[in-house]
């Protein structure tokens, strides 16, 4: 029996299953180095090398290892980010959250409406008791928008990645179920 994927919704966004249809809209942000450089990811060059990142987005969910929702706009159906669970370890409840927004939509909430309602999702539906967030110490407005939704900073992990052909430190983000104040 095939998994259906959920849908989320907010007052604003439609939180869904991204599909090759959406490949050029998603090239719009996903070619952008501001966009995928705290990612760990080189720019797209192509709408091709989209659909590899949306066969990522298929095989964790069908594996269970994480879910990726593409963020859509309500009002236009356009799909302008993705936000979503990774490195889901259902024996010990816990799973890593990561997200991403065109740039023309940072500073309007939308990442913060979005992570919230994914959040609860994965409290509600995965029984999730930790929600980890790993985040470069440059990347300040990630760092805010995590510690605004709760997340506590729990640490540095020195040259915890190896992306694009250098080592990274990260930060380590978590927030636990009992810490919720939206559920």
């Amino acid at each position: 029996m095939e998994k259906v994927f959920p849908i989320i919704e907010t007052s604003r966004l439609i939180l869904r299953e991204v599909t090759t249809e959406d490949a050029t809209e998603m090239f719009t942000y996903l070619s952008d180095k501001d966009v995928v450089k705290p990612m760990g990811l080189v720019p797209c060059q192509t709408v091709k090398d989209v659909w590899d990142e949306i066969k990522w987005y298929k095989s964790i969910f069908e594996e269970d290892t994480g879910i990726r929702w593409g963020i859509t706009l309500k009002d236009s159906g356009e799909v302008i980010g993705s936000c979503g669970f990774l490195n889901r370890q259902s024996k010990h409840y816990r799973a890593e959250v990561g997200y991403e927004l065109s740039k023309e939509y940072w500073g309007k909430g939308i990442a913060s409406e979005a992570l919230e309602a994914v959040v609860k999702y994965g409290y509600n539906h995965f029984q999730l008791e930790r929600i980890e967030a790993l985040i470069e110490p440059s990347n300040l407005a990630s760092q805010k928008l995590v510690e605004k939704q709760g997340f506590k900073r729990e640490g540095l992990l020195r040259r915890y990645e190896f992306t694009c052909g250098k080592f990274d430190d990260l930060y380590m983000y978590s927030i636990i179920k009992e810490e919720i104040n939206f559920l």
